[in-house]
């Protein structure tokens, strides 16, 4: 499973900077609470940060990159949100999700943190491959980074964290 994810790589790459500069190009920038909210958790270069709604989120159409990312079970069936470093993708009913948009927000750290597309991609997807979605380090962390910016409580932010594994929030 890891040759194949490192088979892969490239293509995810390469797909992930394509889709982000769509979203740089189209999306909107961050409002003021959503500037303040980027800061909290760390975006390092807030105003860079743009979001898409879409009426669903995107996924590969490359054959080979598609094939590997069913195989491996590594995406949520209808995600809710989709980061590619400093473009967002969000299902439009959701624009307005806080919750949602905080924890989009922390991945975006998250690529700064880890040097870009491709050593973000690599740990997240790796994470993903082999402890599953759910359990990967990466998406815990904004999981409850964004339960704890919400104001979530304990039990509140386990609900939630079971929300958005269910509704498909993801990195």
């Amino acid at each position: 499973m890891i040759d194949q994810l490192e088979s892969v790589l490239p293509l995810a790459v390469e797909w992930a900077s394509e889709e982000e500069q769509r979203i740089l190009l189209e999306g909107e920038a961050l409002s003021g609470s959503e500037l303040a909210d980027a800061i909290v958790v760390g975006v390092r270069h807030p105003e860079r940060v743009r979001v898409l709604p879409v009426e669903a989120i995107p996924s590969p159409s490359h054959p080979i990159l598609k094939a590997a990312s069913e195989q491996i079970e590594l995406l949520p069936s209808a995600p809710s949100g989709l980061t590619l470093q400093y473009g967002i993708f969000v299902r439009g009913d959701c624009r307005r999700d806080r919750h949602l948009v905080v924890h989009e927000l922390v991945h975006t750290a998250q690529y700064e943190r880890l040097g870009g597309i491709l050593r973000f991609l690599r740990d997240y997807l790796f994470e993903c491959a082999t402890l599953g979605y759910g359990e990967a380090p990466l998406e815990r962390e904004a999981v409850e980074v964004a339960a704890r910016i919400c104001g979530l409580g304990s039990a509140r932010a386990s609900r939630a964290a079971a929300g958005a594994l269910a509704s498909g929030s993801l990195g």
